[in-house]
């Protein structure tokens, strides 16, 4: 590069020198023979260290400018739960199917605004007012159960049977559209003391709890995968439960025919059909 700039000044000193006799700050000219010798003063040399230093800014800004152009950022907004607990584990197969495209993930339990915000994409967990130019896609319906640790399973009161939950500690999800109140109604033989127990207002957080073996937890299973299959959490009476239609992916009409964007839709969407590995027996008993 510093030859490349050097030739250009004496390159551009030469046509100066024939058209002003050599007159410059920079350079020192010199006939002997007739031929022309040029070389840098000390002025010059000053100089070209300067502009060598810009060139070399230059040369990594036009890199940078061709990396971008190969490289597509996407920027995801979710609820903190989703992303938590099912985006994060699932991340580095989309990545590596479209190893151009950058994932950026915001979260937060605010939804995002489309039209004023740098988002792509939104995940939303609940019914809201949609603005206008806003294409609205449905999760697949969800399934809310009990689950809890499999230490519960046994002790003094094993949870074999829903009475059993009457000697447990409920857990809450504030947030969840399906409750202990929703889950009762369908069970109302069972002497549930649902007006007490710990309250989180996040998903992952009701979960965690129910982990640490803290009590039983009310939750959809879209949430709990990895939990189920290591065997953190079983599901003491089953997989069948309450069904909700919850989550939402929420792109602007004007943006939807991006590719970036329509490659994340058709992965995530052939993520939520995969099947789980683990069969419900094994979940609930441990086989």
């Amino acid at each position: 590069m510093s030859r490349f700039i050097l030739s250009v000044v004496a390159a551009g000193a030469i046509a100066l020198m024939v058209s002003s006799a050599g007159a410059s700050p920079i350079l020192d000219a010199k006939v002997n023979l007739g031929e022309y010798a040029v070389t840098l003063t000390d002025a010059g040399r000053r100089y070209a260290e300067e502009i060598a230093a810009a060139f070399a800014r230059i040369d990594a800004a036009t890199r940078n400018v061709g990396r971008t152009e190969k490289t597509d950022i996407l920027t995801v907004h979710s609820t903190p739960s989703f992303a938590t607990q099912w985006l994060m584990p699932r991340l580095a197969r989309f990545s590596a199917r479209h190893p151009d495209i950058d994932v950026r993930l915001n979260a937060s339990a605010t939804p995002s605004d489309l039209l004023s915000e740098d988002v792509d994409v939104d995940i939303r967990y609940g019914s809201r007012l949609q603005p206008t130019g806003t294409i609205v896609i449905p999760f697949p319906v969800e399934t809310i159960v009990p689950l809890c640790a499999p230490h519960l399973l046994e002790g003094p009161h094993p949870l074999r049977t829903v009475e059993d939950l009457r000697h447990h500690v409920l857990i809450h999800s504030e947030r969840c559209l399906v409750g202990w109140a929703d889950w009762h109604r369908d069970h109302r033989k069972v002497k549930l003391d649902i007006a007490h127990g710990p309250r989180f207002d996040r998903s992952f957080m009701s979960i965690s709890a129910a982990v640490d073996g803290m009590g039983v937890c009310l939750e959809s299973l879209l949430l709990v995968q990895r939990e189920l299959q290591t065997r953190r959490l079983v599901a003491p009476f089953g997989l069948k439960g309450l069904q909700v239609q919850g989550y939402t992916l929420n792109i602007l009409k004007t943006r939807n025919d991006l590719p970036k964007i329509q490659r994340w839709q058709e992965w995530l969407f052939a993520e939520l059909e995969r099947p789980a590995n683990d069969s419900s027996a094994r979940l609930r008993s441990g086989g």
